[in-house]
């Protein structure tokens, strides 16, 4: 941040040296910029920005070494953080989401009028999110799109390979998985190994250990409570008739002066 009797000291990233030229010379013209430094990619930038302490930094994206992202997400991380403000030739909705995720204020297109650039410097400098008229639309449309939906974890398995793999990770064996799905232990024996193959993983504990660090154990088995045992599957298979009675509701023998009575045939 700056006061009107200061200079706003800048840095200019850009890979192209004749684009890089011609800024220095543009902002050269302006009493109210300071060229403090300038960098040819984003590894030299860091060190530019730690030695010169600019209030903006001027960010190209495409260059060799470390892009203009990257080096946003790391100058953003300093202390005290400059303000970033994106020039590139990419208008892509890609790009522009990258870079303000990585923590840039503001994003200009390279053929952006020279007092436009300077308006930009300044607005970034006080806090403000500056975007060119080039790349505004799509703002807009990133900001009022709807929530994309989160693709379930490892889509190279089926859904019943997944649910496999989620009662592997809360610590069943074949026999429980079985019952709970309907399906024979063999059945089961053959998406595990399927699963191993499709994950590459080693054997039963690398699976178990990849739902669980996935969370996907919980998506499965979101019913029971965190701590709860596994359930023991009954005779019956799950969907295939009533659980056995608990022991307090089964009928029990007669008594010694008890009528015992049989129900017709």
């Amino acid at each position: 941040m700056t006061t009107s009797a200061e200079a706003l000291k800048v840095v200019i990233v850009e890979d192209h040296a004749v684009v890089r030229e011609g800024l220095c010379a543009l902002l050269g013209t302006r009493s109210d910029v300071d060229v403090v430094g300038v960098a040819a990619d984003g590894i030299e930038a860091l060190h530019v920005v730690r030695e010169t302490q600019p209030d903006v930094v001027l960010m190209d994206l495409g260059m060799p070494r470390m892009d203009g992202v990257e080096a946003t997400r790391r100058i953003v991380a300093e202390t005290p953080a400059p303000a970033v403000l994106v020039l590139t030739m990419s208008d892509s909705d890609t790009a522009l989401l990258s870079a303000v995720r990585a923590g840039a204020r503001g994003y200009l297109l390279k053929h952006s009028e020279g007092h436009h650039v300077v308006s930009a410097l300044h607005g970034v400098a006080a806090g403000q999110a500056v975007f060119g008229p080039g790349v505004a639309p799509a703002v807009l449309m990133l900001l009022h799109a709807p929530p994309a939906q989160q693709p379930p974890p490892f889509p190279q398995i089926t859904d019943r390979e997944r649910e496999v793999l989620g009662h592997i990770g809360d610590g069943l064996g074949n026999q429980a998985i079985a019952a709970r799905l309907g399906v024979s232990p063999k059945t089961v024996a053959n998406v595990v190994s399927t699963i191993l193959v499709k994950l590459d993983l080693t054997d039963r504990a690398a699976a178990a250990a990849r739902a669980r660090a996935a969370g996907l154990e919980a998506r499965t088995l979101g019913t029971r409570k965190a701590g709860q045992p596994p359930r023991r599957p009954g005779r019956t298979s799950v969907g295939h008739g009533a659980a056995p009675d608990p022991p307090s509701s089964r009928p029990r023998p007669p008594g010694p002066n008890e009528e015992t009575t049989h129900d017709p045939p």
